[in-house]
């Protein structure tokens, strides 16, 4: 077994294994405990970032368990998975970080690390994965993790919403199930190196993207996204902007972009109805009054952008929406961050009651605007590549109709987050007392968030060399 084949068994098996040793570091002090999630954290990034070198060089590293009927568990490490896996374990190693100031006076700290650091390890589970049984297994851990982190406060409005987000989830993993059985049925293997470049039934899709549209949270099965804001901000920044729902547009690229050929007329149907969770999710941001709301209905409108990317069917959006997933992800992530010392210090998520803040905290107030800028897609920020790429390459399909709706949602992305902005750090203040910044770790987090996505942009001036790096060795069913 050579160097980047154990990396791979690290990046899952650590924070999956890791996770069950964090009660028992709890033990020892609650340092000990802390210490060793984020060291958990860190770990997975290392070992997911290292997997660039033989990846980027051409090489595909496998590690497969046979298993009877088909069912052989295959970790595969290629540019798209390992894309998604530095991608994910670099934003929670940061939230992990940056929890251990926000969640010092909660209840339930030790499951609360447990269940981040499972959730991390079922995500490199699932984007390692190349069988479609074991993608649904770690699909299903993460909805599990999400559950008991949404619930994280217990009361009964917080059960009452995190029920809801785990109800919606698996009726749409459900349906994801019977589409994976019928390919099962119709192929006699799950291996989805045996079935590149193989067509999938009609039924099968659809049942497929079902999963896929609930668990990314876009139209219609997009309300359990802002209701899942009562969480904490460290929960629906890795949850419910970083992480959880990029799950579901990462499986629609590797099921419909690397494995599968989609049915005629297919993708198609994806962009309609991508364009209408954008408008409707951007409508209800621009009159919305809870901070995490709006945030949430912002990334159900940006999620309908990356399947733009996904479902145009040439490289150029592909790559484009692979870049929006790291732009967003890091953006997102940094606002809901961002959120949690505004709400940890006003005592309130009601922009309404705030206003003036930028005097008391300068800090946050940058770095909440740097991350507003790259969602708006403003150059020099790595969200406006993201976004050109995407729409140069959706022009290329000449769906005039598609593209109208979106650009449409670009226009009420940047109101929105104005609004946000200026209801919050800018005009009169509404009473509050004067609130300070957040602690030193919790601020740095946010702030890295910020610049991290300024630098991305300044390093990618020049888009085509980076699709070319992105679309190699990834047998994507592109023109």
């Amino acid at each position: 077994m050579d160097l980047y084949t154990k990396l791979l068994i690290t990046a899952v098996a650590l924070p999956v294994i890791g996770a069950f040793a964090i009660p028992f570091a709890d033990r020892i002090s609650t340092p000990a405990r802390n210490s060793l999630s984020v060291l958990l954290g860190l770990c997975t990034f290392l070992a997911a970032a290292a997997l660039f070198w033989p990846v980027c060089a051409g090489q595909t590293v496998t590690m497969a368990v046979p298993f009877p009927l088909g069912f052989d568990f295959i970790l595969q490490a290629d540019m798209l998975s390992v894309f998604m896996a530095a991608i994910s374990s670099f934003v929670s190693m940061v939230i992990l970080i940056y929890s251990l100031d926000y969640i010092s006076h909660y209840d339930n700290q030790t499951e609360y690390y447990v269940m981040v650091v499972l959730f991390l390890g079922s995500m490199m589970g699932l984007v390692f994965s190349a069988n479609l049984l074991w993608m649904y297994i770690f699909w299903e851990m993460t909805g599990f993790a999400s559950w008991r982190l949404v619930g994280f406060f217990r009361s009964d409005k917080d059960v009452a919403k995190a029920n809801k987000t785990i109800l919606v989830t698996i009726f749409g993993a459900l349906c994801m199930l019977v589409g994976i059985i019928m390919v099962y049925f119709d192929y006699g293997t799950l291996d989805m190196n045996v079935l590149h470049g193989e067509a999938i039934s009609m039924a099968a899709a659809a049942f497929i993207l079902v999963g896929i549209l609930s668990k990314s949270a876009t139209l219609p099965f997009s309300t359990w996204l802002p209701d899942a804001g009562v969480a904490p901000s460290t929960v629906t920044a890795l949850l419910h902007a970083a992480v959880l729902v990029k799950i579901g547009v990462y499986a629609y690229a590797r099921i419909f972009g690397v494995t599968f050929a989609a049915p005629d007329g297919f993708s198609t149907a994806v962009l309609y109805i991508a364009g209408a969770s954008a408008l409707v999710s951007a409508g209800a941001a621009m009159v919305e009054t809870d901070i995490k709301r709006i945030i949430a209905y912002s990334t159900v409108s940006q999620i309908a952008f990356i399947f733009l990317g996904l479902a145009s069917g040439n490289s150029t959006a592909f790559a484009g929406a692979l870049l929006y997933i790291l732009m967003h992800s890091v953006a997102k992530g940094g606002l809901f961050l961002a959120a949690g010392i505004i709400e940890q210090n006003t005592h309130t998520t009601d922009i309404t009651r705030m206003g003036g803040l930028f005097a008391s905290m300068p800090v946050t107030g940058v770095a909440f605007a740097l991350c507003s800028l790259s969602v708006m897609g403003i150059p020099p920020f790595g969200g406006f590549f993201s976004k050109f790429l995407v729409f140069s390459g959706a022009a290329q399909n000449g769906n005039l109709a598609v593209l109208l709706m979106f650009l449409a949602g670009a226009v009420m992305t940047l109101l929105y987050l104005v609004r946000l902005f200026y209801k919050i750090f800018l005009g009169e203040a509404a009473g509050h007392d004067s609130p300070k910044e957040g602690s030193y770790t919790m601020v740095a987090s946010v702030m890295a968030l910020a610049l991290i996505g300024l630098a991305l942009g300044a390093l990618i001036y020049y888009p085509s060399s980076y699709t070319q790096l992105l679309t190699t060795n990834l047998g994507v069913n592109l023109q």
